[in-house]
C-alpha cells in the first residue's frame, strides 16, 4: 500500500501547515491496528488523544477525596474585615510625625530671650545709663557694637565691629 499522502501530511503536520480535517485523517489512520513499522513510532502521538476521552475526568468532588487521601481536613478560611480607620493608620502616623518635626523645627527657630533684637537692650548692653530714660532709634540700634575708625587714607572712616 503507498502511504506517501499519510507521509506528506505527516511533513505538513510538523511545519504546522496542515488543517483540522487533515489532522483528522492523521488520527484515524493512526488508529488502524495495521500501520507500518516506520510510521509506528508516530502512532502513540495521535492516539493519545482518543485514549485520553475514555478516561475519567476528574469531578466536583475530586479536591475533598486528596484531602481525605492526605489526611487533612478542609478548614473554611475566615476573613478579617479590615475598617478605613485600620487601614489609613500608617497615613496618620506619617502625618504625626511631620507635624512633630515641623513644630520642633518652628520652636528651635523662635529665640529662647524674648528681648533678643530689642535694641534698647542691645545699647544697655554697652552702655551702662539707664535705658528707660534713653531713646534709641532703631539706626542707633544697628550700629551698637560697631566703633568708627579711619580709613587707611585718612579721609574716609570705616566701621569696625569691636570684641
Amino acid at each position: 500500500m503507498d502511504y506517501k499522502y499519510i507521509e506528506q501530511l505527516l511533513e505538513r503536520y510538523w511545519t504546522a501547515e496542515t488543517s483540522l480535517e487533515e489532522e483528522d485523517i492523521l488520527r484515524a489512520f493512526f488508529s488502524q491496528q495495521d500501520i507500518p513499522a516506520e510510521l509506528e513510532t508516530y502512532r502513540s502521538l495521535f492516539v493519545y488523544e482518543a485514549s485520553e476521552q475514555h478516561s475519567q475526568p476528574l469531578g466536583d468532588d475530586f479536591d475533598a477525596r486528596i484531602m481525605v487521601m492526605t489526611g487533612e481536613e478542609t478548614q473554611p478560611v475566615k476573613a478579617r474585615e479590615v475598617k478605613l480607620a485600620q487601614r489609613l493608620m500608617p497615613l496618620f502616623k506619617a502625618a504625626a510625625v511631620v507635624a512633630i518635626i515641623l513644630t520642633l523645627g518652628n520652636a528651635a527657630q523662635a529665640p529662647w530671650d524674648r528681648n533678643w533684637g530689642d535694641p534698647r537692650m542691645e545699647y544697655a548692653s554697652y552702655h551702662s545709663e539707664d535705658i528707660d530714660s534713653m531713646e534709641v532709634s532703631p539706626m542707633q540700634a544697628e550700629n551698637v557694637g560697631e566703633q568708627v575708625a579711619p580709613d587707611s587714607t585718612g579721609v574716609g572712616v570705616q566701621a569696625v565691629p569691636a570684641y
